[in-house]
């Protein structure tokens, strides 16, 4: 068993049980000191026997009652400091001129005086070190068992409140710190050196260094990116400190420091909400959120709760879902004042469902986050995807109208933008009902105005890369990858929630917001990162002897290469810097509707090839590509011929004269 786990499970004991130890430990420490004591004076090494066992028992006696009296076993040791020392010392003070009076002073026969002088200073020392000792172990200091030798990098309070955590746990031995401030260097905090940031290599490899732990939560992404990318090439993992709360409120254990997410690598702040924005359609109103359960409705939902809206109407189809995001938000607004939340079970293709909920609750502000999201998965349930993004966009849009809901924001994709797949068609279609719909309300007095934000991949949504990738490195690889070339856009939840509202806010009524995401990521760079962060090399050609190896698994099906944001080049300013303005080309709701009956038709006759024709000629861009799904497969085997899978040829003149 090795000295960590030994630690461990001592520090697991009741609290009862371990001061049962100290006071056994103490006993043994006042007899060894007793016989230390009569090797310094005789300078031999003898048992004790006769009158001498008595010099032993006075010593166990007249301690550890005092020690008792003064508090030494209620401290815990791992925290014991000058206080506890200097309870020791009041007690050694008392139990000296105790001891010394009875075998200095009066004498015992067999005992020499000089006993009573020596041993009280022995047990002093002995006693006083065995607290240091086991401090020391438990903080990680001591070079004892297997523990993860660690540098912080941050010397500022976060860095010290992150050691003081990790002493307490006895998991990492923390060798120092790290900081850029060249006034530091060299310096010595709570008994650990300040190194400077030119000194990692040598230090990594000559103290063996296996984790890197980012103590800097106010620094910027810029400053946090530089940082890693400096420490990428170590080889070393990586790791980041949770919330400065958690560290304020002394709820930090090791396990709570994450690795890194990839909104750590972004290399871009994000940017402050305009308030006023972020309040004008939710502040004391009743808003709506379908798909609330999801990961965009759900980040949706808390963000939404911040700006203190009167009901917070949560719609989901799933009901564990619905169930966690409504729990955690009632924990939340336990002491709020004015706030309700109200779960509601239902799909948004069910028109009679919808249409209820919006007669009965009456809402202001309605974001329709309700989709079937998985490019792959829709491919070979396309029928389901069509129905749901499509019809379940119509139907809860239709309901919102009837209602007099004000103002009804559809969270849109990227992949909406020239279409490879049908679930970005039916995205593409979902935004084109709303901008028919908001065109044949102008000058009919309809108060409901429809708007879409259009922004790319989230960041922890359910589906996301990253989770993926450390899955797989976890697993020892290989990491796996559609292709070397792909690229994607991304953001975190919380940011793309806070611009969906702020965008919402901003619509007259057909308007396509587009979210900055900022620079694409090449998939490959990512993911070579997250193995260089975790510790670990690349396997390849070049370096047989690597860690985690990537392999290129080919597209899936309707995957895209590169991911766009626009379908025209005419994107027009708003108030807010990281929202965009688009015109898109749509069908009037004349010439749509009949569209959609055919669509329907087609999709209840189970007619998979007519419904992939029909998405073709209402959305001109959609061009399939990859892998063909199953569906296609299927109609080339029953019809011997090739599917058609391009839109007919009228329809892509007309897309290019449009």
């Amino acid at each position: 068993m090795t000295f960590r786990r030994t630690m461990k499970r001592a520090l697991d004991l009741p609290r009862s049980t371990k001061r049962a130890l100290a006071l056994v430990m103490d006993a043994a420490i006042c007899g060894f000191s007793v016989w230390l004591a009569f090797y310094l004076r005789l300078g031999v090494w003898e048992p004790i026997t006769g009158n001498q066992w008595i010099a032993v028992g006075a010593a166990a006696t007249f301690a550890l009652p005092l020690f008792w009296i003064s508090g030494l076993y209620r401290a815990i040791f791992r925290y014991a400091g000058w206080g506890a020392m200097g309870a020791l010392a009041r007690a050694m003070l008392v139990y000296t001129l105790g001891y010394a009076s009875l075998f200095t002073f009066l004498g015992v026969a067999g005992v020499p005086r000089t006993i009573g002088i020596i041993q009280p200073i022995l047990l002093l020392i002995l006693i006083g070190g065995s607290r240091a000792l086991v401090r020391e172990a438990l903080d990680g200091r001591l070079p004892l068992g297997d523990l993860p030798k660690v540098l912080i990098y941050g010397a500022g309070s976060s860095g010290r409140q992150l050691a003081a955590a990790i002493a307490g746990t006895g998991e990492m031995r923390v060798i120092g710190f790290i900081d850029d401030d060249a006034t530091l260097h060299s310096s010595v905090l709570n008994g650990r050196r300040i190194f400077s940031p030119t000194k990692l290599p040598q230090l990594v490899q000559r103290q063996g260094i296996t984790d890197i732990l980012l103590a800097m939560p106010s620094a910027t992404r810029q400053r946090r990116n530089a940082i890693i990318e400096t420490l990428r090439p170590l080889n070393i993992g990586v790791r980041t400190l949770p919330g400065i709360m958690n560290l304020a409120h002394g709820r930090v254990e090791v396990g709570q420091l994450r690795e890194l997410e990839i909104e750590d690598l972004l290399g871009r702040d994000v940017a402050a909400a305009n308030q006023i924005l972020f309040a004008r359609n939710i502040l004391g109103k009743v808003v709506l959120v379908t798909g609330a359960g999801g990961s965009i409705g759900s980040e949706l939902c808390r963000q939404i709760l911040n700006a203190k809206p009167s009901v917070l109407l949560l719609v989901d189809i799933n009901e564990y879902s619905l169930y966690a995001i409504h729990h955690e938000l009632e924990s939340r607004i336990r002491d709020e004042v004015g706030i309700r939340l109200v779960p509601l079970l239902g799909s948004v293709r069910d028109a009679a469902r919808m249409r209820d909920i919006m007669t009965v609750w009456r809402p202001q502000t309605v974001y329709h986050a309700a989709a079937y999201k998985h490019v792959p998965m829709v491919e070979h349930n396309p029928i389901e995807g069509v129905r749901n993004n499509v019809l379940g966009t119509l139907a809860a849009a239709e309901c919102a109208r009837e209602a007099g809901v004000a103002n009804f924001v559809l969270i849109s994709t990227d992949k909406a933008v020239r279409p490879t797949n049908v679930m970005g068609t039916s995205k593409r279609l979902a935004e084109m009902v709303l901008q028919a719909m908001s065109a044949q309300d102008v000058g009919q007095g309809s108060r409901t105005r429809f708007s879409m934000v259009r922004f790319g991949n989230v960041l922890g949504s359910s589906g996301s890369v990253v989770p993926l990738f450390r899955r797989q490195i976890k697993e020892g690889g290989p990491i796996t990858l559609t292709h070397e070339d792909i690229t994607r856009y991304f953001m975190t939840i919380p940011e793309a929630a806070q611009l969906v509202i702020q965008a919402g806010a901003m619509g007259s009524g057909g308007e396509v917001f587009i979210l900055n995401m900022g620079e694409p990521v090449k998939i490959i760079d990512l993911a070579r990162k997250m193995i260089a962060l975790s510790g670990m090399t690349v396997r390849s050609d070049s370096n047989p002897e690597g860690d985690i190896a990537i392999e290129i698994v080919g597209l899936r099906p309707g995957e895209k290469l590169y991911e766009e944001l626009l379908i025209g080049d005419n994107p027009t300013e708003t108030a807010h810097p990281l929202i965009m303005k688009a015109t898109e080309h749509f069908l009037p709701a004349a010439t749509l509707m009949p569209l959609l009956d055919q669509l329907v038709n087609a999709m209840d006759s189970n007619d998979i090839a007519g419904m992939q024709r029909l998405l073709g000629e209402i959305v001109p861009e959609y061009t399939p590509s990859g892998e063909l799904p199953d569906w296609l497969e299927l109609e080339r085997a029953q019809n011997g011929t090739e599917p058609s899978i391009s839109p007919p040829e009228y329809v892509r003149d007309r897309a290019s004269v449009a």
